[in-house]
């Protein structure tokens, strides 16, 4: 286990029921309703990711790779809907 990985031990109940710890629920940000994609990664071993809401998606700074062209072009088209250029 590496310096960034937390090991918790969760019960199972049951129906099948995976029980979080109220560590990990903090750790991970887990709110009622949230939801977790559980995927098998090898034969014993399960990996639970949390899934981002739309919210958080939305939240998220967005990344775009323009060019310098298409920087002044969009300058350009700006300064047009302001009237700042014609």
């Amino acid at each position: 286990m590496n310096s960034n990985t937390s090991e918790f031990k969760l019960k199972v109940g049951k129906k099948g029921e995976i029980y979080t710890t109220a560590k990990l629920r903090k750790i991970l940000n887990l709110k009622p309703g949230s939801t977790v994609i559980a995927k098998v990664v090898s034969e014993g071993k399960l990996l639970i990711e949390v899934t981002p809401t739309i919210e958080e998606l939305l939240k998220k700074p967005k990344k775009v790779k323009l060019s310098v062209e298409e920087i002044e072009n969009l300058s350009v088209e700006v300064q047009k809907e302001v009237d700042i250029v014609e």
